[in-house]
């Protein structure tokens, strides 16, 4: 038979713990970025008009890297604070709870590259699009654009893709580490 508990005020406020905390930084952290990677980014393509959708994403998304970076900071601190053994075998990544500090880590890098690097690049180069569009007068997948606006083309879309791949990346570690803390929990000893 279950055990009974009874909710008091100090039940309650024990829930306020590093193990609670992180459990809670996770959830937020896998939780938002699969809303924004797979559905709030969809949804918003469907239903603006391209220039809308660039100028909501150029807005969303430092937001989102900034809280992915600030979560999983918080959260690789906790692990090593939990796990210690950590810092003296991070030679050994096959140790469990190893691979567990550089998935977090991972994710931290993936959402600084993006933040730092990929996105300023994706932003200029899409609104250089924009403003070639307008002195042109033509959307970028019209045929006959100019040279450079279809060089600014591909750069941004490799430069999309480059951010696609380093954000699924950190899905994924996000994913591997909820599936080890699922079955593991986050105590260390």
């Amino acid at each position: 038979m279950p055990r009974t508990q009874l909710l008091t005020v100090g039940s309650v406020l024990s829930l306020v713990n590093p193990h609670g905390l992180y459990l809670t930084a996770y959830a937020w952290l896998f939780g938002m970025s699969v809303w924004i990677s797979f559905f709030g980014g969809v949804i918003a393509f469907k239903s603006l008009p391209r220039h809308q959708f660039g100028a909501l994403q150029h807005k969303t998304f430092p937001i989102y890297f900034v809280i992915s970076m600030l979560l999983s900071s918080g959260m690789l601190l906790l692990w090593t604070f939990s796990h210690p053994d950590i810092v003296n075998n991070l030679h050994r990544p096959r140790l469990a709870d190893v691979a567990q500090a550089y998935a977090i880590a991972s994710v931290l890098f993936f959402q600084g590259f993006n933040h730092f690097v990929i996105g300023p690049m994706t932003s200029r180069t899409m609104f250089e699009r924009q403003r070639l569009e307008k002195e042109e007068g033509k959307a970028y997948t019209e045929p006959e654009v100019s040279a450079e606006m279809k060089r600014l083309t591909r750069r941004f879309g490799i430069l999309h893709g480059v951010s696609s791949l380093a954000n699924l990346g950190a899905i994924i570690a996000l994913a591997f580490h909820g599936l080890w803390i699922g079955n593991a929990g986050v105590k260390g000893y």
